[in-house]
């Protein structure tokens, strides 16, 4: 790895751990930048979710006071995402990696189109959380049923899994995106621990460690970044970032 390149990734982290913090894609900056760089897919992506633990951890300490009176909901969710991480995890472990590789890029459009129609996820979210109150038990059960089903998605590739819990939860709760922001950045992080940890014990030769260890100091410092100051930074110039690093990897992966 050159020293420029080294930067890059370091770089990325900062800015993922930042855009984790407040959007919950940072995947889509990280991810690119390490198959930009010739690291096979299945490689970024294990070495992208060991490194990003960090910064979920610092992003999700910087929301800690709009976690507080969400326990009652988090006992469900916490668990879905806990089961749906392992199953992921699993399936990116045991499935051949060819079958990967054809379903990455398909998977990172999906998370793409998502970051461009965030602004109108959120927007409905919004109105929904002012016009809506309680949270019945087939509700909760949705949103249970809903969280696991990202858990699985995050555990395989983890790119917008945090845009996808926010629409989850954005359907079903009655809840300000701040409060929604919190609960998402600790879901996505107990999410990131499971992947990583599985990474760790069954592939561990797999992981690129010197790109996990540069993701993870700049995430962390990222997090830390998003946390306190991301809410004055323009959301479309985040979203651009994002598209256009996504796109790039995009290419490079289908090339």
């Amino acid at each position: 790895m050159t020293l420029w390149q080294a930067i890059a990734i370091f770089a990325a982290g900062i800015g993922a751990g930042a855009i984790n913090a407040l959007v919950g894609s940072g995947t889509l900056i990280t991810f690119p930048t390490l198959v930009a760089f010739g690291f096979p897919p299945v490689t970024a992506t294990m070495s992208n979710a060991v490194g990003l633990v960090a910064g979920g951890v610092s992003g999700t300490w910087g929301y800690r006071r709009e976690l507080s009176g969400q326990a009652h909901r988090l006992r469900w969710q916490i668990p879905a995402s806990l089961t749906g991480a392992v199953l992921g995890s699993w399936l990116l472990l045991h499935l051949p990696a060819k079958v990967f590789e054809s379903v990455v890029p398909v998977l990172l459009v999906l998370a793409l189109v998502l970051v461009v129609l965030q602004p109108r996820i959120q927007r409905w979210t919004a109105a929904r959380a002012d016009h809506e109150t309680g949270l019945h038990p087939g509700r909760l059960a949705l949103l249970t049923i809903g969280t696991f089903l990202v858990g699985v998605y995050g555990g395989y590739f983890t790119a917008a899994q945090g845009i996808l819990l926010m629409g989850v939860m954005g359907a079903i709760l009655p809840e300000s995106m701040q409060r929604m922001n919190a609960a998402k950045n600790l879901l996505s992080l107990i999410v990131n621990i499971v992947a990583a940890v599985a990474y760790t014990i069954f592939r561990f030769g797999q992981i690129s460690w010197e790109s996990a260890g540069l993701i993870a100091l700049g995430s962390l410092i990222g997090g830390v970044l998003g946390a306190k100051f991301g809410r004055k930074l323009s959301p479309t110039a985040l979203r651009g970032v994002i598209v256009v690093v996504g796109l790039i990897g995009l290419w490079r992966l289908l090339a």
